[in-house]
């Protein structure tokens, strides 16, 4: 986001190249700056100091009246950074502004949890090539919008207009997000993972923020209409809408569910599911000497999937090696909690499948049918 700019001074008539020549208006980076304070604010908690304009944001890490201290020990701070990918191109195609923001928090913040930490705020980054402050708002609540649902603080940013880069009415999206975790608590699957231990799966929302270049190559090749509905995969929705459906947030479930359990830790190891699918991902929550033994008749896969895989004739085994195929997030707990975490989860409103287990192995993920 743009800092406020000093006063402007008044030039000749003869006055030479401005920045504004150039397709740089600082004009118009003050007016965004001013339409998108309130959802900024709509995030801040009382550990938010500072005052509006100032050159960083901050934060305070705990907090000692008694209904918000959180009380650290031996607190443990852990920052992630991301961005949308070419989901920003879809995003433009369609017009539709007001949920890459989300995914662009989402994939911050899925990342940060699956080492145990909160969330504690978050800072977004725009380029563009003009500052359209009403388009920009758009993008940000977006933001804001992921940073409520993952309970952290968006404290700043900055948005960069730069004409030579991005051509006209492109734009990227990137954040930064930083948390904390208590030393004892941190989840640190290659050191705890053991034999026996079963994987627990958090279905996804669709597609999410990864393998957009191969979606938009499907796209292009089957000569799909983003503004059309196809009964096969939603008759509701068009093609666009369910592309672009936002990241989902782990934060609040996972967080609230390793906070409920004081004195033992029945999640061993956790592993948001990216670019590379289940195999490219949970096997980095695994030793070398065991792998994640996972069938896939454990869960049904949403018929995005189908869809994109029968139009751009894809391999099965190449669409596990790109997308989620219907699951966002995985744990990996003690057998005898399984059950119990697994309801725990439910209960937060999260769709679970039990996938597999842990058996010996050299590292690796093996997926069966």
């Amino acid at each position: 986001m743009a800092k406020p700019s000093p006063p402007k001074q008044k030039t000749s008539k003869k006055s030479g190249l401005t920045y504004a020549d150039t397709g740089v208006s600082i004009a118009a980076g003050d007016a965004m700056v001013g339409k998108i304070q309130h959802h900024l604010h709509r995030t801040h908690g009382p550990r938010v100091l500072g005052r509006e304009g100032a050159f960083a944001g901050m934060f305070r890490l705990d907090y000692n009246e008694k209904l918000f201290k959180r009380n650290y020990k031996d607190p443990v701070l852990v920052g992630c950074t991301d961005g949308v990918g070419t989901k920003v191109l879809m995003a433009i195609e369609m017009g539709v502004h007001d949920t890459i923001g989300q995914d662009c928090v989402a994939m911050n913040v899925n990342d940060l949890i699956v080492q145990g930490a909160e969330p504690l705020f978050f800072l977004d980054y725009i380029g563009t090539h003009a500052v359209d402050p009403a388009h920009m708002e758009r993008i940000v609540k977006g933001v804001a919008d992921g940073c409520t649902k993952a309970g952290c603080a968006l404290i700043g940013g900055e948005t960069a207009e730069m004409p030579d880069v991005y051509k006209k009415g492109d734009y990227d999206v990137a954040g930064f997000t930083v948390g904390v975790v208590e030393l004892k608590k941190i989840v640190e699957g290659e050191a705890r993972v053991e034999k026996g231990d079963v994987i627990l799966g958090l279905a996804s929302d669709g597609v999410h923020s990864n393998g957009y270049t191969l979606v938009r190559a499907i796209v292009k090749r089957a000569r799909l209409k983003l503004g059309n509905t196809y009964p096969e995969l939603d008759p509701e929705r068009t093609l666009g809408e369910v592309l672009l459906q936002p990241t989902r947030i782990y934060v609040k479930p996972i967080i609230g569910l390793l906070r409920g359990y004081k004195r033992v830790k029945p999640v061993s190891g956790m592993a948001h599911i990216t670019g590379g699918g289940l195999v490219g991902n949970v096997n980095r929550a695994l030793p070398d000497h065991l792998d994640a033994k996972i069938s896939r008749k454990t869960w049904e896969v949403p018929p995005v999937f189908d869809f994109l895989q029968k139009h751009g004739g894809v391999e099965r085994d190449e669409m596990f090696r790109v997308f989620n195929m219907g699951v966002g997030y995985t744990l990996i707990v003690r057998p005898h909690f399984a059950d119990a975490v697994a309801q725990k989860l439910a209960r937060a409103g999260e769709t679970v499948y039990r996938l597999g287990e842990v058996v010996s192995g050299t590292g690796r993920v093996r997926m069966g049918a």
